[in-house]
């Protein structure tokens, strides 16, 4: 029988809000799922999707703090919990901060700002300063040495292999609510959605899912599924005929025959090149 509590390996959506608490007392806004809260706090992002995340509970994927607070919780249920840095992201290293020149930036099309994410070299950081012709670059966690306050709400829990297999998508990649996932036994088919065959990021979230797949010992095999149908060639509609003047076939002066049979050609040479043209043009998959 599956326990109502929340165990390790377990997949559930939380809708949380987690704050920086500042040493005098005062506390800034880092995430949240609700989108009135950002807006209140000044940190709305209009490309963000505010809504319930999934995590893997006891695997790393949260703070350890605040994984602690989860097992043993009912699905359900609320609560605040406070992580420092010690069960959270750690002390800050002052050998992962680096300082560059501005020209490296530009020559990669990038205007440096304060708090923009960046990845150098492989590592990915953030810049935390930028002077007269230098950028300072932050390796570290944003939230390192610092103390986190978390309200969180487990709002439910994947149940089932299909379940637990979208909400590695939602967690890994996104978009989980567009895939179609079948699952027969211990093997899953998994039709992926249009956009992820020209999305260069669904080729390292695809094996990302694979390995959390393995890591929780979900399913013995799964398969990516991608669609192609042929488009239907559609009839060309043909041109009406002309319709024949009354007085065409009257005789005319003597110069009338050669305007009529350059005429001609020039019909004749467009027929000639509309038939190419039709010869030429690829057919539709």
């Amino acid at each position: 029988m599956t326990s109502q509590n929340v165990e390790k390996g377990d997949i559930v959506y939380l809708e949380i809000d987690s704050w920086i608490l500042n040493p005098d007392g005062t506390r800034k806004l880092h995430d949240t799922t609700r989108q009135e809260l950002a807006k209140q706090e000044k940190v709305f992002d209009e490309k963000k999707i505010y809504a319930e995340m999934p995590f893997i509970v006891g695997y790393d994927r949260l703070a350890k703090g605040l994984e602690e607070e989860f097992i043993g919780k009912a699905v359900g249920a609320e609560g605040e919990v406070t992580v420092p840095p010690e069960k959270g992201a750690g002390s800050r290293d002052p050998k992962l901060v680096t300082t560059k020149s501005i020209r490296e930036f530009v020559k990669m099309e990038i205007e440096p700002e304060v708090g923009m994410p960046v990845v150098i070299g492989g590592r990915r950081g953030f810049i935390s300063a930028v002077t007269a012709g230098r950028v300072r670059v932050d390796f570290n966690n944003p939230l390192a040495g610092k103390t986190i306050q978390y309200k969180y709400k487990i709002s439910k829990r994947a149940e089932g292999p299909d379940e637990k297999v979208r909400g590695l998508i939602e967690m890994d990649y996104g978009l989980g609510e567009q895939f179609k996932i079948t699952t027969t036994g211990d093997e899953t088919d998994i039709l992926i959605p249009d956009i992820c065959k020209t999305d260069e990021r669904w080729l390292v979230s695809k094996f990302r899912i694979v390995a959390d797949v393995r890591e929780l010992d979900l399913l013995r095999k799964i398969r990516f599924i991608e669609e192609y149908e042929k488009k239907e060639k559609k009839e060309e509609a043909k041109p009406e005929e002309p319709h024949e003047h009354p007085h065409e076939h009257e005789e005319k002066p003597a110069e009338e025959p050669v305007k009529k049979a350059a005429s001609t050609k020039r019909k004749e040479k467009a027929a000639e090149e509309e038939i190419r043209t039709e010869e030429n043009s690829p057919e539709e998959l």
